[in-house]
C-alpha cells in the first residue's frame, strides 16, 4: 500500500473520532400561539432523528436502564402544568445491553405537555435531556439543552379567576395559607373537581327522585339502631321506662311522647344546625369534649345505679312536686332522655343527617325538613315500642330478683360502652387517656366479671340468693367467657373485626405484633408525611395526611391518588377500615395501586394563623386542620358524610364515583378497578 493511502486512511480515522455528532435536532411550537387567559394549549416538542439512529422515549418499564428523555419547566405563576409529558406514538424494542423492553423513536420524535394559561404573558422556560443510540456500531450520544416559548401571545390579558378555571372542569391547587398564583390572595387549595361526564356508579341522592330520597332516609333511620352510637342507649331507654311506677295507659303514653320528642328534636336540630352552626355543625357536636364526656359521665352514673348503688330520681320528683297536676316532670324527663338520644347518636346517623344539612345550608328547605323528618320517624319507632316494653316486663311472674339481675346485666353493658365516648374525644384532641390495648383490657375485666355474675358467684344490692346455677343462666354465661377469649388477642394487634366501630384504633396499640409480622411491602411516601405525629394509617400502610403533599406525591408516582374523607369520632370509618380494607384483595390495591390521603374532618389541632383561611363556602375562618379538610369535602364535593373515599387524577378530576358506608369487599374492589381504568385512560 502507498504511503499516501495510508496517510489518506489515518487522517480521515482521525478526523471521523473528533468530529462532534448531532445526531437529533429539536424544535418546539405551542398548538395556540395565540390563547386567552384559562385556556388550555399544548407545548409541543419535536425532534428530527438521523437515518440509523434512534431516541428513547419518557416512559417504559426498564427501571434500571437506558436514559429516558426528560422535560423540565421552571415554575412560573403564568401557567399551569396539567398531566404528564406524553410521548406521541413510540415504538416498541428490546435493549439487548440492558436485557429489557424499551420504547424509542426513529426519523421523528415527538412530545407534548398540556398546561393552562393563567396570566398574560408567562414565562415558560425549562430544560430537556435525552440520549440517541445506534446498532450500526452501539455508540450512544447524551444531549440537553434549555428551551424557552416565546411566541405565546395571550389575548385579552387579565388573570385567570378561580371560577373561571373551574367552569373549565379543572383546578389550581393551593397551599393553604399561601398566596394563590392566581388571585395573590391568601385562599385555600381548591381540591378535587366532580366532571361528571367522566363519572361511572349510581346517581347521588340529591338526583333520586323525591319520594325515593325519603324511603332511603326512612330505611337508614331503622339501619341506625345497630350502629355502635345508638345501641348503648337501648338498655338506657328500657332502664328509664322500666323504674317508672306507671299504669299500662301511662307508659304507652308517654312511649307515644317519647317517640314524638325524638322526631321534633331531629327534625328541628337537622334543620337549625345548617343555619347556626353550617355543614360543619353535627361533626363539631359529634366529636367535641364537653358533650362526649357529659355522655360518658352519665353511662357510668346510670351504670352505678343499675348496680344499686343509688336510685336516681330526678327530675321527675323534683317538678313533680311543684306540680303534680300536670306532670311537668315526668314530659322533663322523656324530652331528656329523647335529647340525649339523639345527640348520642349524632356520630353514626351523619350520613343522612349530614347530607340533610348541606341541602339546608345550599337554601333548600322543604325536601330536607321532610327528609329529616322521614328519617326520624324511622328511628324513633323501635324507641317507642321499647319504651312500651318494659310493661310488659312488669307483667311477668316472679319479678323481683330477676328483673334486678337484668338491671345489674344492663349496668354492666353501659360501663363497657361508655368509654366509646371518651375516645371519640380522646381521639380528637389527641388526649392519649385510652389507647386501644387499655379500652380493651377494660372490657376483659368487666365481661370477665359480668361472666362471674351469670354464674351467681358474684352478688349485687337487690339480688336473690342463688342456690345452684340454672340453665338460663349457664347459657348467658358461655357465651360472655367466649367472648372474653374473643377479646385477647386484641391486646397484641388482632383486628377484632365485630368490635371495630367501638374500640380506638389500632394505631394506638403500644405493641402490634400483627402489624409486626404482616409483612406488609406498602408502596414508599415521597417525602415524610405533614401531621404524622398526629395521624396513622391502619394495616401499615404508608401515606399522607394533608391534600396538597399527597397530590404532589400522586403526580410524582403517576397514580391515583385514593382521599379518604374520615374522623376520629367515625365509627362507621373505624368499620370499614377492619373489614373491607383488611381483605386481602382490598389491602394490596391500596398498597400498590394509589398514593393514599388520610383528610380527618373532625380533627381539633389549631393550625398556625398564617394557615388560617375563610371559606367561600360559608364564610367561616377554618382554623383547624379538621376545619380545613371538611371544607375541602363539602365545598367541592357538597357532601359531608364519613367515611367517604374519593379517586382522582393528577389534574384533581374525579375518577368514579365516591364510595360511602359498605362493608362489602367485593363492591369496594370494583370502586377501586374503575377509578384505576379512568386512570390509565386519561394519564398514561
Amino acid at each position: 500500500m502507498r504511503i499516501s493511502t495510508v496517510l489518506f486512511l489515518l487522517f480521515a480515522g482521525f478526523a471521523t473520532f473528533g468530529q462532534i455528532l448531532e445526531p437529533a435536532k429539536w424544535t418546539y411550537s405551542v398548538s395556540n400561539p395565540t390563547p386567552k387567559v384559562g385556556d388550555e394549549i399544548e407545548l409541543i416538542f419535536k425532534v428530527s432523528i438521523d437515518k440509523n439512529w434512534y431516541l428513547y422515549a419518557s416512559e417504559f418499564p426498564c427501571e434500571d436502564g437506558p436514559t429516558r428523555t426528560s422535560i423540565t419547566f421552571k415554575s412560573d405563576p403564568g401557567f399551569q402544568l396539567l398531566g404528564k409529558l406524553r410521548d406521541i406514538k413510540p415504538i416498541d424494542k428490546h435493549d439487548h445491553v440492558f436485557d429489557c423492553d424499551v420504547k424509542i423513536f426513529k426519523v421523528l420524535a415527538e412530545f407534548r405537555q398540556k398546561i393552562r394559561i393563567l396570566k398574560a404573558s408567562p414565562v415558560i422556560h425549562g430544560a430537556y435531556e435525552a440520549q440517541v443510540c445506534t446498532d450500526v456500531d452501539g455508540r450512544c450520544v447524551p444531549f440537553g439543552d434549555e428551551f424557552t416559548f416565546d411566541e405565546i401571545h395571550v389575548q385579552g390579558g387579565g388573570t385567570a379567576t378561580t371560577t373561571e378555571l373551574f367552569k373549565q372542569d379543572s383546578n389550581l391547587s393551593v397551599v393553604p395559607g399561601s398566596q394563590n398564583p392566581v388571585t395573590g390572595n391568601s385562599q385555600p387549595f381548591q381540591g378535587p373537581i366532580m366532571d361528571k361526564t367522566i363519572l361511572e356508579g349510581a346517581p347521588t341522592l340529591q338526583e333520586e327522585s323525591f319520594l325515593g330520597y325519603l324511603v332511603f332516609a326512612f330505611i337508614l333511620g331503622l339501619a341506625s339502631l345497630i350502629t355502635p352510637c345508638v345501641f348503648p342507649m337501648v338498655p338506657m331507654t328500657v332502664t328509664f321506662f322500666l323504674k317508672d311506677n306507671q299504669t299500662r295507659r301511662e307508659g304507652i303514653r308517654k312511649a307515644i311522647i317519647f317517640g314524638i320528642s325524638i322526631i321534633v328534636i331531629y327534625t328541628l336540630a337537622g334543620t337549625l344546625f345548617a343555619v347556626l352552626l353550617g355543614a360543619e355543625g353535627l361533626n363539631a357536636l359529634a366529636t367535641h369534649w364537653a358533650p362526649n364526656l357529659f355522655i360518658f359521665i352519665i353511662f357510668i352514673v346510670f351504670a352505678l345505679s343499675f348496680f344499686g348503688l343509688f336510685e336516681i330520681n330526678a327530675p321527675n320528683k323534683l317538678v313533680n312536686s311543684a306540680d303534680r297536676q300536670a306532670e311537668k316532670g315526668g314530659l322533663m324527663g322523656i324530652f331528656f332522655m329523647a335529647a340525649t338520644l339523639v345527640l348520642v347518636s349524632f356520630s353514626c346517623t351523619i350520613p343522612i343527617v349530614g347530607n340533610v344539612v348541606v341541602m339546608s345550608a345550599g337554601g333548600k328547605i322543604i325536601k330536607p325538613v321532610l327528609a329529616m323528618f322521614s328519617y326520624s320517624l324511622a328511628f324513633s319507632i323501635p324507641f317507642t315500642l321499647f319504651a312500651i316494653f318494659p310493661e310488659w316486663i312488669k307483667s311477668l311472674p316472679k319479678s323481683g330478683g330477676w328483673l334486678n339481675s337484668v338491671k345489674v346485666t344492663l349496668g354492666f353493658l353501659e360501663l363497657a360502652l361508655c368509654w366509646k365516648f371518651l375516645s371519640i374525644a380522646d381521639q380528637a384532641y389527641h388526649w392519649g387517656l385510652l389507647d386501644r390495648d387499655v379500652n380493651i383490657a377494660l372490657w376483659i375485666v368487666i365481661f370477665g366479671l359480668l361472666g362471674v355474675y351469670f354464674l351467681g358467684k358474684l352478688r349485687m344490692a337487690g339480688d336473690s340468693p342463688i342456690e345452684s346455677v340454672t340453665v338460663p343462666r349457664l347459657l348467658l354465661a358461655i357465651p360472655t367467657f367466649a367472648f372474653v377469649v374473643y377479646l385477647i388477642p386484641g391486646l397484641w394487634g388482632a383486628p377484632l373485626k365485630m368490635l371495630a366501630g367501638y374500640l380506638p384504633p389500632t394505631s394506638t396499640l403500644d405493641f402490634d405484633l400483627v402489624a409486626m409480622t404482616r409483612g406488609l411491602k406498602s408502596t414508599e411516601v415521597c417525602d415524610e408525611p405533614i401531621y404524622a405525629d398526629y395521624f396513622h394509617l391502619p394495616h401499615g400502610l404508608n401515606g399522607y395526611f394533608e391534600y396538597k403533599q399527597a397530590l404532589q406525591c400522586a403526580r410524582q408516582q403517576n397514580k391515583p391518588l385514593f382521599i379518604d374523607f374520615t374522623g376520629h369520632g367515625c365509627t362507621n370509618c373505624r368499620e370499614m377500615e377492619a373489614v373491607v380494607w383488611s381483605e386481602p384483595q382490598v389491602l394490596e390495591r391500596l398498597q400498590n395501586d394509589f398514593v393514599i390521603v388520610a383528610l380527618y374532618v373532625d380533627d381539633k389541632t389549631e393550625l398556625p394563623e398564617s394557615l388560617w383561611y375563610t371559606s367561600a363556602y360559608d364564610h367561616k375562618v377554618k382554623k383547624t386542620i379538621g376545619k380545613q379538610n371538611a371544607d375541602l369535602q363539602i365545598r367541592n364535593l357538597e357532601n359531608n358524610a364519613q367515611p367517604f373515599y374519593v379517586l382522582v387524577g393528577s389534574d384533581e378530576r374525579v375518577l368514579a364515583w365516591p364510595y360511602g358506608y359498605d362493608r362489602s369487599p367485593e363492591k369496594f374492589v370494583q370502586f377501586l378497578e374503575r377509578g384505576k381504568k379512568k386512570f390509565n385512560a386519561l394519564y398514561k
